[in-house]
């Protein structure tokens, strides 16, 4: 983030200095991220603003609306289930297959759809961008949030799913919230610096939709993390969606529990965070300028 300084116009008395203040924008120097946390929470409304503003014109003059939430999940775990499940016959970790697939591709959408939204965040804002100061981080964070409107609704017919096929979860669904956030964590993480990438090259936007799909099969979304064993596990975790949805699927659907390889998720996340924020950190100086 930019350093900001306030200083009085000179010739105004005190009141009217403290309501107009100058704000100066300087360029960022070093590579350490600055996140700004007061500057955020002072422009809470605009994010607020624009995540409202997407949940808006997503369902505008649909015909299905909200439904579009739990449609997407159900068509692609039928579909699933018949290749993988049936035909396939691809281990489950003893749960249900359209279980044991709709619990990883409901957090999975969440997270593949919010990279793609905080990605476009910044080219979507152009006219807020060149017009008006905020705190640029707003816009990808904004982009994150709607998704979660989703994910609350199929996680609905989540719930569905385990009563029909009696799958009874243990005292791990306690820990339900913090498999979010950290789907949450990770859409950020990623979303930061695409959002930067996608003003300068707009190469971004066209090369995402093929970088999901693998990241899709990538993950343990339709087979079991399982089939991966010994030391490759150490590998996988690469991959944080790989912690992300066995976590999410050992609270709610009780399924085997993330390894000590989690850690190495954790690392990826926290290590592409920070590099994401100091890029962005150095690129924001030039976004009203380039986009």
């Amino acid at each position: 983030m930019s350093t900001r300084t306030h200083a009085a116009p000179s010739g105004l008395p005190g009141p009217a200095a403290d309501e107009h203040p100058w704000i100066e924008n300087r360029r960022a120097t070093g590579w350490r991220p600055r996140i700004g946390l007061a500057e955020l929470w002072a422009f809470r409304e605009l994010l607020t603003a624009l995540a409202t503003k997407t949940l808006r014109v997503r369902y505008k003059q649909t015909l299905f609306g909200v439904s579009w939430a739990v449609l997407q999940p159900v068509l692609a775990v039928i579909v699933f289930s018949v290749v993988f499940g049936r035909l396939a016959d691809l281990p489950a970790d003893g749960m249900p297959y359209p279980v044991f697939n709709y619990a990883a591709m409901i957090l999975w959408l969440y997270v593949s759809s919010s990279v793609a939204a905080a990605a476009q965040s910044l080219v979507e804002s152009r006219d807020l961008l060149t017009k008006v100061f905020f705190p640029r981080l707003v816009a990808p964070l904004a982009a994150v949030v709607p998704g979660l409107v989703d994910l609350a609704i199929a996680f609905v017919v989540l719930v569905a799913l385990l009563v029909v096929y009696g799958v009874l979860p243990t005292i791990a669904v306690l820990l339900t919230p913090a498999w979010v956030v950290a789907a949450i964590a990770v859409g950020i993480a990623f979303g930061i610096p695409l959002a930067a990438l996608n003003v300068r090259f707009r190469d971004v936007r066209h090369a995402l939709p093929l970088l999901l799909q693998v990241w899709l099969f990538a993950s343990p979304v339709v087979y079991a993390s399982s089939l991966v064993e010994g030391g490759w596990r150490y590998v996988y975790a690469v991959n944080p969606m790989v912690t992300v949805l066995d976590g999410f699927r050992w609270s709610v659907a009780a399924g085997p529990a993330p390894g000590p390889e989690s850690l190495v998720s954790l690392g990826v996340v926290l290590v592409v965070l920070a590099v994401g924020l100091a890029y962005f950190r150095r690129a924001e100086q030039v976004f009203a300028d380039v986009v």
